[in-house]
Formats: structure tokens, sequence, C-alpha cells
């Protein structure tokens, strides 16, 4: 999940490169990390969600070791869903995972996370108050922001009519006119707010059948879609092998900036608003060097640096107001990215909704719901299914075959 290569910020290194890149906080560098120095950090977050000093990028991790001695093992998850199994069934200690905020809740509530130790973190005075107290840890006790943004839908203007994109809606992943160039997300929470988005639903419903009009909408799309997708979303879209797609507003600058014939909108209907925030999960092994992780994250300098790579919405009082980085948003990365990240024009007469914890009936029944999209096929699965099953009679048939065979002979011999 998310990333916006960088291309631009490679130039300017390459132009800079005989200065200081950083100039760290005194609240990063007045600690002493000697006691840490050897300490090894699992760090759980999603793909492309971090500056890893790919395309000349600045290497997050790796600075991090420079200045404190302690060693980043960093592993990446495409969904949520697939994060919260790997921590619900523990054997890996990790020390830092970048959930959602629906995901934070349910966490939360099932005890998965710890309270972390702010004092630890000097570098939370960044935080802007918009990214406080809200809706998944309102006392601010286990979470600290890292990203924020919206999902919105992204087109190529040479496959799209002009006219289906002017009317700024879901209802282009439902054009019959781009049968087989559309792309769905592949996780269930995401998939079905982009039918109940447009169908005017509440995305936190109760209310079962209100859920089965979103999965039959679906189930309408789906002979419609070329794949589901998470990060394979990026070859897809850059290469033209796909025509729209919902997907996370950060990532588009990753796929505009390999190809310009593509554009973004936030649908009038209606779309998801969320925050990603770093936490630290119960069975962490080193949760103090955790914590000076996540403070080495929230440096002005450091966090700039990272946003100006992956390109999501970066909840840092000091990031937003440095010029370097204004200017890289309005000149450099898109024109419209200042205002898409966190312009109040883009989202005026938009409604927003974030994704809050269901309840395990409601979320039992979401994911049952998910299952059956994904089995029922479209008579292809059914067909596939058929031919593979005869194909493996037919083996087992001449498995047994040449063995009766083989038997006989020893018999005869």
């Amino acid at each position: 999940m998310k990333k916006c290569l960088g291309i631009i910020i490679g130039i300017l290194l390459a132009l800079t490169a005989c200065l200081p890149v950083f100039s760290f906080e005194e609240t990063t560098t007045n600690i002493d990390y000697s006691k840490y120095a050897g300490t090894t950090l699992n760090v759980y977050n999603w793909g492309e969600y971090i500056a890893d000093g790919t395309e000349g990028s600045y290497n997050v991790n790796e600075e991090f070791y420079k200045l404190t001695g302690i060693r980043v093992n960093y592993e990446m998850f495409d969904t949520n869903e697939a994060m919260y199994a790997i921590i619900k069934a523990g054997g890996v200690p990790y020390d830092v995972i970048v959930p959602s905020d629906y995901m934070i809740e349910k966490m939360i509530a099932e005890d998965l996370l710890q309270k972390i130790d702010y004092s630890n973190i000097p570098n939370y005075k960044y935080i802007p108050d918009e990214y406080l107290n809200l809706a998944y840890d309102p006392a601010n006790e286990y979470t600290v922001p890292y990203t924020g943004g919206r999902v919105g839908i992204i087109y190529n203007t040479t496959m799209v009519a002009p006219e289906d994109a002017a009317e700024q809606s879901w209802s282009l992943l439902f054009n019959e006119k781009y049968r087989g160039k559309i792309l769905q997300f592949n996780n269930p929470r995401d998939a079905m707010a982009t039918a109940q988005f447009y169908l005017g639903l509440d995305v936190n419903t109760t209310d079962t059948a209100k859920w089965d009009q979103a999965l039959e909408k679906l189930k309408e799309q789906k002979p419609l879609l070329n794949s589901y997708v998470m990060d394979e979303i990026f070859n897809k879209m850059e290469a033209g092998e796909a025509a729209i797609s919902s997907y996370y507003a950060g990532d588009f600058f990753t796929m505009y900036t390999e190809n310009e014939n593509l554009a973004f909108y936030y649908p009038k209907e209606g779309t998801n608003n969320f925050v990603d925030a770093m936490c630290i999960p119960k069975d962490s092994k080193n949760k103090e060097a955790a914590e000076l992780y996540i403070n080495f994250l929230l440096d002005p300098e450091v966090c700039k640096q990272n946003a100006m790579t992956i390109c999501y919405e970066c909840p840092n009082t000091a990031v937003m107001q440095d010029e370097e980085y204004l200017d890289f948003l309005r000149e450099e990365l898109h024109p419209d990215a200042y205002e898409l990240l966190y312009g109040e024009k883009a989202l005026e007469t938009i409604p927003t909704q974030i994704y809050k914890n269901l309840d395990t009936e409601t979320n039992n029944y979401l994911n049952q719901s998910w299952e059956s999209l994904k089995t029922e096929g479209n008579g292809l699965g059914t067909t596939l299914y058929i031919v593979c099953g005869a194909i493996a009679v037919a083996l087992i048939a001449l498995i047994i075959g040449l063995a009766v065979s083989k038997h006989k002979k020893r018999i005869i011999d």
C-alpha cells in the first residue's frame, strides 16, 4: 500500500549531495541511545509506506540505525485483516505496527495493544490537535498518527470518456463500458465501502440487509473487473493495463509520476476519511526502543522526507508549515496535490465517513459476505474447478493404472 516514487526527490538529493541532508531536532538527538545499541526492532507496516532509499529517497530505517545503533527488521502487509491475523496468532513479537482506524479500535478492545509512554516521544508535540482524541483512541493512550487520507477514483484519461469522468461518481467503477478494465480493492472493508457510498449507505451499519445491498452491487460488478488488487494496482494502472480503480489518494501520486495520463477525484456520493497510526503490540519485547523509533519518525526533517516519498497526508505541524514541502506539493508533485491532501475545496461538498470497529456479529457477516463474493464465479471459476477436478481424476487413474501394470509385470516375471 502506499508510496509516491521519489523521482523528484532523487533529483533534489543529487543536486545537493555535497550538503548535509538532515538536521535533527534536539528532541531527537538529546537522547541517550547507548543502552539500546544492538537491539533489533520488528516493525510491521503497509507495503510502499516508508522512505526506504529507493529512487533516491531517504532511508528512514538506515538513518535510525546510524543515529541509535538500533536495527530495524522491517516487514510489510497489504491489508489490515492480514496484519491482524498475524498479531492475533502471536509468535512474532512485533514492536511497532501501523493499522488503520477501525482495526486499531478492534485491537484495543481485544487487548492486543499496550499503552504508550509519551514521555519517550517528545516529538509528539508536533501532532496537530485535529489528529488527537480520535474516535478509535479518544484518550490518546495507544496511538501516534502516522498518515491520513481519503479514498477516491483513479482513472486513465486516454481510456475513459471525458463525459463519464465528469460525473465524479462511484458509478465509474460499475460502468459496463469499461468491462475488463476496472480494478477493485482486494479487502472487504474498502471494497464494500465503494458500493455502500455509491448506494448512499452507512459504512458502519449493523443492518445485514444493508450489507446485502452492497454485496449484490459488488456481485454485479464482478464480471466487469480486471482483478481485485492491493499493491498490484501500481503496475496495472501505470502500464495502462487497467483504466479505472478505487484507491488511496496518496498512492495516486505514485502512479501519476509514472503515468501522467492518470487523474483522480473524490466521488460526489462520499468517501472514507482515515488516519493510520503507529502502535505497540502487547507482545513487544522492546517497548522503550519502539517509542524511540516512533519519536524518530516524528522528527520534522525525517517526517518531511518520509512524507515527500510516500505522499500521504502528514500529521505534523512542522512539516505542514515547511516551505520545501509545500513547494514540492504545489510545484513538483502534481498541480492538485496540496488541495487533494489538505485543501477544503476538494471536499467541501463531499460527505466523508470513518470506518468504525464493527461488532462481532456484523464483522462476521461482512467476512462471510466477502468470501461469498470472492468464491462465487461468473462462470469461469466453476468451469475451472470442473476442469481441474477432471484432470486430477485422470491423473489418479493413470497412476493407479501404472501401479497395477507394474504389479502385474512383477508377477509375470
